[in-house]
């Protein structure tokens, strides 16, 4: 045999051992899952039902950290910096990930080069909803009255740069309308406002919106998922509505430091995974409006990288900026 041979044998052999090591010892202690976003928001939500279920499997417990600020940046670049060992996870809201880094002149982290993709837990649609006292039924009759009041309409999201926020800038963009956009600190209050009568719309996740659509208090006018929500049957989708091909996603998923081994990553997907299969996390998942995925680690970097691709022209036409 070369001496060439031999040595890559040896060290394709080394390198084979190194991670049956790495598998076995991992997980020793406690795996931390940094949310960046206060308790009770659809990322949290998303975390907390699947963090037990993941602890009983990797036999060691699951830790979730609350760490607010600068839309999930503060808590995205905490696990950035991170030791690279399988032990902190960031659960990464799409907002964040793919949109902050075209909204903010600094983040703090590099999103291609500082995470390595773990899973994407789930989908959840963005619904436009409005007061029952606007004179529309459904999104297609809302684009037929903003097209006769060009800037007079107004919608609350749960912030700039928030994923809700970018799908209703797209719609204007695709629909050809002027929807004017009022930020928010928080889903829940810009849909109290709709529902005071304060705001005629907003754009929002299902869940929030759910009990006020079922007193009537709210309605909804499009979804814009590929297909129409289990929770919300009624509300069509926006391809539905006359816009091809106009399907948004927000997601929630798990992303761990950038160097973290492979095999931790591997046996991270595969519990999580497990775990989404389960009828009760599903049931949960299908309260909170959210599909539950569980994809690999190189499908959900695939989408993660064409989704940076798809917000920046749609940011930077809405000039959305945040210093």
């Amino acid at each position: 045999m070369k001496p060439a041979s031999a040595l890559r044998i040896a060290v394709g052999f080394a390198i084979a051992c190194l991670a049956t090591s790495t598998l076995a010892q991992w997980p020793a202690k406690a795996v931390r899952i940094i949310v960046p976003f206060s308790p009770g928001g659809f990322v949290d939500s998303s975390v907390r039902a699947v963090a037990d279920r993941i602890g009983t499997r990797l036999g060691q417990p699951v830790v979730i950290e609350n760490r607010t600020g600068a839309a999930g940046n503060i808590g995205a670049e905490a696990v950035a910096k991170s030791p690279p060992d399988g032990y902190t996870l960031l659960a990464a809201y799409d907002g964040t990930i793919v949109i902050n880094p075209h909204i903010y002149p600094k983040t703090g982290f590099d999103v291609l080069r500082d995470f390595a993709p773990v899973t994407k837990l789930g989908d959840a649609g963005v619904l436009v909803v409005s007061h029952p006292s606007l004179p529309v039924k459904d999104l297609r009759e809302l684009i037929v009255l903003a097209k006769t009041k060009p800037g007079s309409l107004t919608f609350g999201s749960a912030g700039t740069g928030s994923s809700a926020h970018l799908a209703c800038e797209m719609l204007n963009q695709r629909a050809g309308i002027q929807l004017v956009h009022v930020p928010y600190k928080g889903g829940s209050q810009a849909i109290a406002d709709v529902v005071g009568g304060q705001l005629p719309l907003a754009c929002t996740a299902v869940a929030g919106a759910l009990q006020f659509m079922k007193t009537g208090r709210l309605r909804g006018l499009g979804l814009s998922s590929a297909t129409r929500a289990a929770s919300a049957p009624d509300v069509p989708t926006f391809v539905e509505s006359g816009l091809p091909d106009f399907v948004v996603d927000s997601w929630v998923g798990l992303l761990a430091p950038a160097g973290t081994p492979k095999p931790v990553v591997d046996r991270l997907q595969a519990e999580v995974a497990a775990v989404l299969q389960m009828p009760e996390v599903r049931e949960r998942y299908s309260v909170i409006g959210v599909d539950p995925v569980g994809n690999k680690p190189e499908e959900y970097a695939a989408q993660i990288r064409a989704d940076l691709a798809r917000w920046g022209p749609v940011v930077k036409q809405a000039n959305v900026r945040i210093e």
